[in-house]
């Protein structure tokens, strides 16, 4: 048995409902462009809102990380990942959580004890020392001499919100000998578990009041675990990624000794690239937010199959996708669901970039026309890497056979500004977070159902939602229609809206079945993310939709809605940008 299927069994028998894993591509989010925890789609839970699976949940969770593309290709870092992790909503806290952890790991996985080791919070001038989690963990056989007290063993999303210290699991991931006392600062161990215990609210002016609902987060990572089970120092070794690499060496006639770095490339950049176009959010790739990252994830991988000679021509690209749905789908069945139009984006991606590649050529033919010092200087290697992929080892390569020199410090210094923008713009994405559910992004929540049931009776009932992106500031709704909006069709839409919300339509939530939801007639934008028992929230007898909420109570709370802006945000599906005054 698999550890997911390991993992979900022991806490579903310490009374745990699994629920699914929720896209990657997260709905009603701004503050990330993917969803990069198991505990991100459960924000609204973990503030407050009743769950309708109860207060005892696990899964696990597809992850898309972007923050370190470029470290992809060394033995551990990963673009797609997965979070085993379980949750209690204001049900059981310190003491049985790190129960559940340790015997899981001591009784399930049959981790040696004496491999274990333990940081906690050290406390601080505002927050006392973490005693409890520390208590518990000797008593459960860890020696004082592996467990460390740190000052940074606390977690909060935000400046403000909900927080708490966490206690973190490691393991000694090496042959040698361990060391009688834990170092958390030798690499040698290795963080396997975390676990969250929100007990604390931070307030605006710094001080903390404690929370009279206590929850527990915790997340594992799957590929981690896994390595660390199998004894590989090589996580692309462990069985995770046989069947990828496998598909890899085949289309490359190629073995994964020698050429490790480019195949580790392919396989994380094409895995992610699948799971982010099998999303139903109907991603596809362009120059701008998940579009882009997509993009550039594909143009990647095909950047390093061009390194191992593989023909571009070919079907390589289905091959290893093929490779990946097979592996997967048991656990994620959109992959199988939406495969065709995963093999559509890949394969139009490939063609877009053999274009660009060429066009690139051509402007390296013309730029060495013009040159000083037989140099080709820093800023020209860059537009060649940022306008047409040129990874800047085939620059070198052009260069040499033309006897010219590249400015490779100089590169070196514009890929490192261009790293600290694309990491600045990604740190603005992850503002918000747990503190991220305002007042008015309530109303904006409430306001996208509002004008999801308005365009099915101004354009026709088959308009679906397909996405949506609250701010405090504004909501964005991206819907499936086949026109661009009249102006007239714009103006019926916002005075249909504007009309339910002057008759004040009460909003009442009601749990149910999944089954009995849809059959009432409930809107649902992605089906496979619900668990069994669902939550439907109703806007008088106009709107009816599943959804985790947050919701105001009467539309009259919501003010004058104004459409701002309708536009193309991918083939088929438009975009609508609108603001409550």
């Amino acid at each position: 048995m698999n550890i997911r299927d390991l993992y979900i069994n022991y806490f579903v028998s310490k009374g745990h409902k699994q629920i699914p894993s929720s896209p990657v591509v997260p709905e009603n989010d701004p503050s990330v462009l993917f969803n990069t925890a198991g505990m991100q789609p459960l924000i609204p839970y973990l503030m407050g809102e009743t769950h309708p699976c109860g207060t005892r949940l696990c899964d696990y969770q597809k992850c898309i990380r972007t923050n370190d593309l470029d470290e992809v290709g060394d033995t551990t870092h990963h673009t797609f990942f997965e979070m085993l992790g379980n949750w209690s909503l204001g049900d059981y806290f310190k003491k049985e959580s790190i129960e559940y952890s340790f015997e899981f790991l001591t009784k399930i996985l049959n981790i040696p004890v004496e491999r274990l080791a333990i940081t906690v919070f050290s406390g601080n001038d505002k927050i006392k020392r973490d005693e409890e989690s520390e208590k518990r963990w000797k008593e459960l056989g860890i020696n004082e001499n592996k467990i460390a007290y740190l000052d940074d063993n606390f977690w909060i999303a935000g400046e403000t919100g909900p927080c708490g210290p966490d206690t973190e699991i490691f393991y000694f991931r090496s042959d040698e000998e361990i060391p009688k006392k834990f170092n958390p600062d030798d690499d040698r161990w290795v963080e396997i578990w975390n676990n969250v215990f929100m007990e604390y609210y931070k307030k605006e002016d710094g001080t903390f009041s404690e929370l009279p609902k206590k929850n527990v987060d915790t997340g594992m990572g799957l590929e981690r675990i896994v390595s660390i089970l199998e004894n590989v120092d090589d996580n692309y070794k462990s069985s995770i990624w046989t069947k990828t690499i496998n598909a890899i060496e085949k289309v490359s006639s190629k073995k994964y000794e020698g050429n490790e770095k480019s195949m580790r490339i392919i396989a994380d950049h094409i895995k992610a690239a699948v799971f982010i176009s099998a999303d139903n959010a109907g991603i596809k790739p362009s120059n701008k937010d998940q579009g882009y990252i997509l993009r550039r994830l594909i143009r990647r991988a095909i950047r390093h199959a061009k390194k191992l000679d593989i023909d571009i021509n070919s079907n390589f690209e289905e091959v290893i996708a093929l490779s990946i749905i097979d592996e997967y789908s048991k656990y994620y069945n959109e992959l199988e669901l939406n495969k065709n139009i995963v093999l559509d984006v890949l394969k139009n991606e490939k063609e877009k970039f053999n274009k660009t590649l060429e066009k690139g050529l051509k402007e390296f033919e013309k730029m060495i026309k013009n040159l000083k010092n037989n140099k080709l200087d820093k800023n020209l290697s860059f537009k060649l890497y940022d306008t047409y992929g040129f990874p800047i080892e085939l620059t070198i390569e052009l260069a040499n056979e033309k006897n010219i020199e590249v400015d490779l410090d100089g590169f070196k210094e514009r890929f490192k500004e261009h790293q600290e923008l694309s990491r600045t713009s990604s740190a603005g994405k992850f503002k918000g977070g747990l503190a991220g559910n305002s007042e008015m992004e309530t109303k904006y929540h409430t306001a996208t159902h509002l004008l999801n049931a308005a365009l099915k009776v101004i354009i026709n009932n088959d308009v679906h939602q397909k996405g949506s992106n609250i701010t405090s500031e504004r909501l964005r709704f991206d819907f499936s229609c086949d026109h661009k909006l009249t102006e007239d069709e714009k103006r019926k839409t916002e005075d249909l809206v504007n009309k339910w919300i002057s008759e004040n339509l009460p909003v009442t939530k009601e749990e149910m079945k999944k089954e009995d939801a849809l059959k009432s007639g409930a809107e649902c934008m992605f089906i496979e993310k619900y668990p069994d028992i669902v939550t439907v929230y109703s806007i008088g007898n106009v709107s009816k939709e599943l959804c985790g909420g947050p919701h105001v109570k009467n539309t009259g709370e919501l003010g004058h809605f104004k459409i701002k802006k309708e536009e193309a945000s991918s083939s088929g599906v438009r975009r609508i940008k609108a603001i409550l005054e």
